[in-house]
């Protein structure tokens, strides 16, 4: 009989001030934080990426401005924050396609489990940073 008077547990809603800075995310929450994130900044820079592209094949002396955007920077805009930011549409671009390629191997297995959510993951999020980090390598001139 102890066991049915003890006071239930309470769940809350969590507070958006106090609670998010303690709030631990497993790491499919993160994952998935960061596939919408990545979607949207490559949704957000796509004008940059077909600017980009365009410029890098529609001519030698366009191909050379793209090369010199890197180098010597685009109007007010440094080289060094260039390269930034296609760094970042390079990791977007990695982690959104290695976490849609998670999703899709979830959904034909049917493996939903929560060790495989969370080995899945943590693999999504190991490939994609070393993916990138190679990547960003090459692209600052360190190889």
């Amino acid at each position: 009989m102890p066991e049915l008077t003890q006071k239930r547990p309470e769940f809350r809603n969590i507070n958006a001030i106090r609670d998010l800075t303690t709030y631990r995310l497993p790491p499919a929450g993160w994952v998935s934080i960061l596939h919408r994130v990545s979607g949207a900044l490559m949704f957000l820079l796509l004008p940059l990426i077909v600017w980009l592209f365009d410029t890098s094949v529609s001519s030698e002396i366009s191909h050379d401005v793209f090369q010199s955007a890197f180098s010597a920077g685009i109007g007010f805009v440094p080289g060094v924050l260039v390269k930034l930011v296609v760094l970042a549409i390079i990791w977007a671009y990695l982690h959104h396609l290695i976490a849609g390629l998670r999703h899709l191997y979830m959904d034909v297995n049917h493996a939903v489990s929560k060790e495989f959510g969370k080995s899945s993951a943590l693999f999504t999020l190991v490939l994609s940073i070393g993916l990138t980090v190679v990547l960003g390598a090459k692209l600052f001139g360190l190889y």
